[in-house]
């Protein structure tokens, strides 16, 4: 866990909403005591950019959950960066496991893609996965750095990127990833960029984790060295995300515990 690195959430609404449902977790979100400590950002469905950006507070930043490697042309269903940025939105989600896994985007395309919205200056949260299969089969470690290095060759600044590490084998399977787990994979991550891009850049940029986040292991994983924040998937849909959010603010005991003194009186 560094000071340096601002922590931070993205809860990803994936293909799980409607104007109703929206108003509903703005709503939540508006009313809720919000770590300023935290940068927190939602991402949204293409269709809703818009009308999410006009219902959030300005303090949560609204992401696109994927664009395309080009500013426009013939690409029925595509999104463009440039088109994220117009409808008043700042980040965009590329490489996202289900991207990686359901709809089989390569490496290289999920490259392109990262290397055009740098161009455009778009701020982006930039995704790995590890299978089952990769865990089981014991090639974890070849498949996460080649995505890494892959990524990589697409970055020219990455002071606007944001790295998200997804265990697939613990989203919804019901088997949670350990705290030591989540350390483990994080720090070869970073050392990965240590070795391979610059120790300002292992040092500074934020590494996330995704992988069934909850209010009720949220703040236990927020204490790990080499954890950043969370990509946070069904918990966003919740007020969980206000806890996950908060994942690192103080709770009350420990607020009470912190200002008590000796003789039982407040400080």
């Amino acid at each position: 866990m560094s000071g340096q690195r601002k922590f931070f959430v993205i809860g990803n609404w994936k293909m799980n909403v409607d104007k109703a449902r929206i108003d509903h977790i703005a709503k939540f979100m508006s009313a809720a005591s919000l770590d300023p400590n935290t940068e927190a950002v939602v991402g949204c469905p293409s269709c809703y950019l818009s009308y999410a950006r006009q219902r959030l507070p300005d303090e949560i930043a609204v992401a696109a959950q994927n664009s395309y490697k080009v500013a426009h042309g013939n690409f029925s269903g595509e999104i463009s960066p440039a088109m994220i940025l117009d409808s008043g939105c700042e980040w965009v989600i590329l490489g996202h496991p289900e991207r990686r896994t359901i709809f089989k985007e390569s490496d290289q395309l999920i490259a392109e893609k990262v290397a055009h919205a740098q161009q455009t200056g778009i701020k982006i949260i930039a995704c790995l996965c590890e299978t089952s299969e990769d865990r089981e089969e014991g090639r974890t470690d070849d498949v996460l750095f080649g995505q890494m290095k892959s990524l990589a060759a697409s970055i020219s600044d990455w002071s606007r990127v944001v790295i998200a590490f997804e265990a697939l084998w613990a989203s919804n399977t019901g088997v949670l990833a350990t705290a030591a787990q989540v350390q483990e994979a994080l720090a070869k991550l970073r050392h990965w960029l240590r070795a391979n891009v610059s120790d300002k850049v292992a040092n500074s940029t934020r590494i996330l984790y995704a992988g069934s986040v909850s209010s009720s292991n949220c703040r236990e994983l927020a204490q790990l060295e080499d954890l950043d924040g969370f990509l946070v998937g069904s918990a966003a849909l919740r007020p969980d995300i206000v806890d996950i959010i908060n994942a690192r603010r103080p709770d009350v005991s420990s607020l009470i515990a912190h200002f008590d003194r000796p003789d039982g009186r407040r400080a």
